[in-house]
């Protein structure tokens, strides 16, 4: 534990550090978009819209997957974890002072962004491909801004992907099970 505590905190400064300020500037308006799931649900409802059935199956796996991960990260994870945000006097810019209070593990951000990528993905591989770019920007950004440990936004990307594969196989196993 001691090793992954190092390794975190190295990758922490570092990624604080060398992103530029140009980059970092358009990391955090993806974010920003992305705050509250904003940037999902519009995605999923551009989906719904103009994708027809398939966009509407895209849509709805995605949000209940996002709505999994969201509960997984945010209303256990965190609850249990009470883990501290990095050190501020890590973050050599500003972006450091607008964290939020809450326990850094797991990056709910980063869970909410994979989980609806993966869900898209399988039923809309376009839209999917789509979504991959500001997730991941998502998942650098909680990083580069000192919101999160790299091993706190792993975590939120493996909630994610559990999400994901839930949603997407919760309504088969239900029918079986009831059958």
């Amino acid at each position: 534990m001691a090793d992954l505590r190092e390794v975190d905190g190295a990758l922490t400064r570092r990624a604080a550090a060398r992103i530029p300020a140009g980059v970092g500037k358009a990391l955090s308006a993806v974010e920003e978009s992305a705050e509250s799931s904003k940037l999902w649900c519009g995605a999923a409802a551009v989906m719904a819209w103009k994708g027809g059935g398939r966009g509407r199956r895209a849509a709805a796996a995605g949000l209940a997957a996002l709505a999994v991960a969201q509960l997984v990260s945010n209303g256990l994870c965190k609850q249990l974890a009470g883990r501290p945000r990095p050190p501020a006097e890590w973050i050599p810019h500003d972006e450091v002072a607008d964290r939020p209070d809450s326990s850094s593990f797991p990056s709910g951000h980063t869970a909410a962004a994979v989980a609806f990528t993966a869900a898209v993905a399988p039923t809309w591989p376009a839209a999917g491909a789509l979504c991959a770019l500001p997730a991941a920007m998502v998942a650098v950004e909680r990083v580069q801004s000192g919101a999160h440990y790299p091993s706190d936004v792993a975590a939120g990307a493996a909630i994610g992907l559990a999400g994901a594969w839930l949603a997407r196989r919760a309504p088969a196993l239900l029918l079986r099970h009831w059958r």
